[in-house]
């Protein structure tokens, strides 16, 4: 016997199983690079179209999942990571749609796409894909029961009367979920193994290269939020400690890495002390930023030899850091051989001009280190420009820079003065980080954005130790010719920002941003047995919570399947929605009795309440026929009827 075909999905359900789609592929098209959501996108919209009709053939389909997966690997590269593979399940989705057909086909539309909000979550834990996510899930409940009418035979509900059928779900549902939210225990790693990412977000590097941070300062979406307890320093004290860099190879500047197993240096500190919070926007990597000079490493993090801190896990997610910093007064004041040796240490062969330059000072200062130093101010001072608009280098960079161009950004200076001072006998090393911040007017704290990255330079003077030297700081305001800043004012400005004021707009969304990671994602262990104290519940162990979150969701569950059982002991849609007519009418003291017929209940409600009764009386009457007659010929009508009728 052959089977029974799947019943086919008419347009309104295939429109609401596409659109449903399309809300749970919204949030990983907002996180995913540009090109592949663009991609993305176009092909969800011409699959739907061409497949709206007829299926598309599967050589197309074929043709079209290679060219997806070629993307994909094009944009990511071959290793595999979170991002990957959140990629390749948006282009899946996307060619999805040619192939809903049928009832079958929407709910399986729906429940693939239901993926997709949740696997947005591996790359961003933000409030917009929260609320996307969401929208994606009660779009879905809506249209599973449009599906469920359709395949009843009866009249869809009105999107009003479904929406609060969803309501009840979710209402049902939530108990549930807060006490997974508060009781279950915050792990210090995940129950899996959850891959890195292929592409590392905007951050600080480990590294730095001529052009290497032209997407890092064209980013102005924070990269960390500062909460001072007591005074905030001033303006030239506002430099943000990363990694600092030692190694030159005549083009990039990294971290020495050999060195990283010694101690932290001697530093002694200034009477000034500044107390703060760090949040720091996740970067997956583990380089953490402190106000030069931190005084200790936070639990998790550790202090380095060059005092910069890095955590002990890579930053996936948002977290929060006590820090106290305080400007040294003598920072290392006795240098290490070693260490001397690495920051004297230039490529041989390389920018000859600017090693020239170096030995020619040190024969005409002698023995003083800082006439040298200011000298080299002097000479930016003077003659230096800065802008963005710098080409790339060519093999002798440094030599370019000083005796060529002149212009450049903080990458330029910083590297520049370091090698000028290598070269004069000075040790010096490129500090990377942050500079600067502002005060958002609704939260109270400071904003450091990713735009702010900047880079500078330590010398070590005998007796001092290592000084902070900011060669960028020292070009002429009038030699200054664009800055991000500008640009920034300037496409603001094109856009009609200011009648708008989008300043003040993203600084409220910045705080209510804040406000999410502190209430959601902050919520962490310590937040977790002091919300549970107030009970006297205290110092609870992991396996007490799980015993409190099973006896809890134990009775959420119990609550969810007795008032599911109630809505579920009819399951004839029919009987279902002439009882839920008599309850309406009961409401108003016309309800029908256990004993009486339906047509006879029917004339005593309609003589009572005649604006209603000829309606009543005509429904009791198809209702009598339907069941009792076997007359099922008007029966989807009839449901629509019977659920709209209102005394």
């Amino acid at each position: 016997m052959a089977a029974t075909p799947p019943p086919p999905l008419d347009a309104a359900s295939r429109g609401w199983a596409l659109a449903t789609a399309a809300l749970a592929l919204l949030p990983l098209l907002l996180i995913l690079p540009p090109t592949l959501s663009i991609g993305f996108g176009l092909s969800a919209l011409a699959v739907a179209a061409l497949s709206w009709r007829r299926a598309l053939p599967g050589w197309l389909r074929l043709l079209l999942t290679l060219a997806m997966l070629a993307a994909v690997f094009a944009t990511l590269g071959t290793r595999f990571g979170r991002d990957t593979g959140c990629a390749l399940l948006a282009a899946m989705l996307a060619i999805k749609p040619a192939e809903a057909h049928t009832l079958r086909d929407a709910r399986s539309l729906l429940g693939f796409s239901l993926f997709a909000p949740f696997a947005a979550f591996l790359l961003d834990q933000g409030p917009m894909v929260m609320v996307l996510g969401l929208a994606a899930a009660l779009a879905a409940l809506l249209t599973l029961q449009r599906l469920a009418d359709a395949e009843s035979g009866a009249a869809p509900l009105p999107l009003r009367l479904r929406l609060g059928v969803t309501a009840r779900l979710v209402a049902l549902g939530l108990p549930l979920t807060l006490a997974a939210f508060w009781l279950f225990p915050r792990l210090g790693s995940p129950l899996w193994g959850v891959p890195e990412r292929a592409l590392a977000r905007p951050g600080l590097s480990d590294s730095m290269e001529p052009g290497g941070w032209a997407e890092l300062m064209s980013d102005d979406s924070p990269a960390l939020r500062v909460t001072f307890d007591g005074p905030v320093p001033a303006a030239e004290q506002l430099y943000w400690r990363g990694p600092v860099l030692w190694n030159f190879d005549g083009r990039s500047w990294t971290r020495s890495r050999w060195l990283e197993g010694l101690p932290p240096p001697d530093v002694t500190a200034q009477a000034t002390t500044w107390s703060y919070e760090i949040e720091m926007e996740a970067t997956d990597r583990r380089q953490l930023v402190a106000l030069d000079l931190p005084l200790a490493a936070p639990e998790g993090a550790r202090l380095g030899f060059d005092r910069s801190l890095t955590a002990d896990k890579p930053l996936d997610s948002a977290s929060r850091w006590r820090l106290r910093s305080s400007p040294p007064a003598a920072f290392e004041p006795q240098l290490r051989p070693t260490l001397r040796t690495v920051a004297l240490d230039l490529p041989p062969g390389m920018n000859p001009r600017t090693l020239a330059l170096g030995r020619q000072w040190r024969q005409e200062a002698g023995e003083d280190d800082m006439v040298i130093v200011e000298r080299a101010l002097a000479w930016i001072r003077a003659e230096f420009g800065y802008t963005l608009d710098v080409p790339l280098p060519g093999r002798d960079a440094v030599d370019d820079f000083l005796f060529g161009t002149k212009l450049g950004y903080c990458e330029h200076f910083s590297s520049a003065y370091t090698v000028l001072m290598r070269a004069a006998g000075i040790p010096a090393r490129v500090v990377t980080g942050y500079a600067g911040g502002y005060p958002n007017p609704f939260g109270g704290y400071w904003v450091v954005r990713r735009m702010d990255a900047h880079a500078w330079v330590e010398v070590w003077l005998e007796g001092r130790g290592w000084v902070r030297v900011d060669p960028t700081a020292a070009v002429a305001p009038e030699r200054i010719y664009d800055t991000l800043e500008q640009r920034s004012s300037a496409a603001r400005a094109a856009g009609g920002a200011q009648l708008l004021h989008l300043d003040s707009f993203g600084d409220l969304t910045d705080w209510l941003r804040r406000g999410w990671n502190d209430l959601v994602l902050g919520f962490d262990a310590s937040r977790q047995q002091a919300l549970l104290s107030p009970l006297g519940l205290q110092h609870l162990q992991p396996s007490q919570l799980l015993g409190l979150f099973a006896a809890l969701a134990g009775l959420a569950l119990a609550g969810m399947i007795w008032l599911l059982s109630r809505g579920e002991r009819e399951h004839d849609p029919l009987l279902r929605a002439w009882r839920r007519l008599c309850r309406r009418y009961a409401r108003i003291g016309l309800g029908r009795a256990g004993h009486e017929p339906a047509l006879a209940w029917a004339r005593r409600a309609s003589a009572a309440h005649p604006r209603s009764g000829a309606e009543l009386l005509a429904l009791s009457q198809r209702f009598a026929d339907a069941r009792y007659a076997g007359d099922d010929r008007g029966t989807r009508r009839l449901l629509h009827d019977l659920r709209r009728h209102r005394p």
